[in-house]
Formats: structure tokens, C-alpha cells, sequence
């Protein structure tokens, strides 16, 4: 089975010191940039977080702080990274709610623009669930009929990834996909910018807290202002922009914030 790509594909996972995106730092990034014409590239990098690692975190991924001291910052591979993610699309197992908006907040932080809203995304999980409803060493076993040895290692769940999303694409392709409420909302085929629009069309900002309505609105995805668009939280309760710009929010999840703020006021204006 070969992915039907008109850009790189990069898949790519995430080691962590945490869950906080705000708060938490990369400790190893592993990637597989899939090109066009088949090729791979496969790179692995620990990082340096300069935070310590908890240690029940890395009980977990097997990574500690006398393994990464002399790593790099991101801050020292930002650059080059973002050159080799240039013009590639991403891919991944669980990428749109954590290692997507966690690799954007790195970049920012390391005073990188790493734009995604151009990028075709494509989250082999929310595929999976879709369909199956497991986990990555469920989905591994069940699409490739393999046991995932050494899982939560950064390389081998990028690379098991590959393989699934290649076999779901095998398995699936020309059904019809349905939502929790058993609406049809598209068909699997081995083309990127379907998957993409199948896995994360609705995403405003990329932790998931500002997601578009079925008529693509911009609404809040959490708290008391949950599935109220934005603009009608401004309007009512102009102290909600300034509550979430001072909290404990993603810088890109404050970025979008802005860019309504503004839009609206723009209007207005007008």
C-alpha cells in the first residue's frame, strides 16, 4: 500500500516531560518525512527541556535528565527543524490534541512562526476511533497484525503509525465515515486533504479550546461558554478575551483569541 501524497508527508510523535502544553517541554522528537515518490527520512532527537523531568514521567518513556543534559535546546534545532518540516504536511497517532499544538507552542516559544493552518493534518487516531475505537498498540496489532514492542518510544510509534495509517487507508477506502450521532460526514480515501477534512477541519486553535459549529462559527469548546460563539462572548463579556490572555492558555490558543478580537473589531469599525 502506497499513500497517495501531492506533498511530504511527515509523521512525527513526542516524548514530554508532561501533559501541560503551557508548562511541559519536548525531550525527544522523532519523525518520518514520507516523500511523494516513497522515500523516507527518518530522524530522532532528544532535547534538552531545561526543566527537570519528573520522574514518574520518565518511568514511563525511559528518558532522564542525565540522558538529555547534553542534548539540545529546541531553541538550538527550531530553525532547522521548521526548514526540514517546510512544505510537508503532518501526520500522527493523538497529533491534534497534544503533540500538534505542544510542537507549535515549542516553536513559538524558540520565537519560530511555525504555521500549520496551511498544512494538511492528518491524526491517525481519531481514524481509528472512527472506525475501531482502541489504541495505538490495539490499532497496531489490529491493522498490521503486529505486537508494538518498545511503544512509547518515540521512533517506534512514529514508525507504527506510518504503517497503520497506510493500512487504514487499505481497509477503509470508499466507506463511509459517520459522527457520534451516526451522520455521515465523508468517505476514507487515499488522498491527504479528505483524511485531513475528515480529522481536523473543525480546529481553530490547535489545543482544541476555539473549534468551529456545524455552520463554522467559531465557538468556545470548554467551560461555561462552551459552544457559544466567540463573537457573542465578546459581546456580552468583553473581560472573557482579557481572563484568557492573562491565564494559563497556549500562546497559539491566545493568537487565534486575538485575530476574532480583532476581526470583530475591524467590522465594527467599518
Amino acid at each position: 500500500m502506497t499513500l497517495n501524497l501531492k506533498n511530504p508527508l511527515t509523521f512525527f510523535d513526542l516524548e514530554t516531560t508532561g501533559t501541560n502544553i503551557v508548562k511541559d517541554r519536548i525531550v525527544e522528537l522523532s519523525v518520518v518525512k514520507v516523500m511523494p515518490n516513497g522515500e523516507n527520512i527518518t530522524k530522532t532527537t532528544k532535547i534538552n527541556p531545561t526543566i527537570p523531568i519528573p520522574a514518574e514521567t520518565s518511568v514511563i518513556h525511559g528518558i532522564y535528565d542525565e540522558d538529555i543534559k547534553e542534548a539540545p535546546t529546541f531553541k538550538n534545532i527550531a530553525k532547522s527543524l521548521a526548514k526540514f518540516l517546510e512544505g510537508s504536511d503532518l501526520a500522527g497517532f493523538n497529533i491534534l490534541k497534544f503533540d500538534v499544538p505542544m510542537l507549535v507552542e515549542e516553536f513559538l516559544r524558540a520565537g519560530v512562526d511555525f504555521d500549520v493552518s496551511k498544512r494538511k493534518l492528518i491524526d491517525a487516531q481519531k481514524i481509528f476511533h472512527m472506525m475501531e475505537k482502541r489504541t495505538l498498540s490495539a490499532a497496531y496489532k489490529f491493522y498490521c497484525d503486529k505486537c508494538l514492542d518498545g511503544a512509547h518510544s518515540a521512533e517506534v510509534d512514529t514508525l507504527a503509525t506510518f504503517e497503520v495509517l497506510k493500512a487504514q487507508v487499505a481497509k477503509y477506502e470508499g466507506q463511509e465515515v459517520e459522527d457520534n450521532l451516526g451522520n455521515k460526514i465523508g468517505i476514507i480515501k487515499n488522498d491527504m486533504q479528505i483524511l485531513h477534512e475528515l480529522t481536523a477541519s473543525n480546529m481553530v486553535d490547535l489545543a482544541g479550546r476555539i473549534v468551529l459549529n456545524s455552520d463554522g462559527v467559531e465557538c468556545f469548546n470548554f467551560g461555561k461558554h462552551r459552544n457559544t460563539p466567540v463573537t457573542t462572548v465578546f459581546e456580552k463579556e468583553p473581560s472573557y478575551y482579557d481572563w484568557m490572555m492573562n491565564g494559563e492558555f497556549p500562546q497559539d490558543t491566545k493568537r487565534r483569541l486575538t485575530e476574532i478580537k480583532l476581526r470583530v473589531f475591524s467590522r465594527i469599525k467599518k
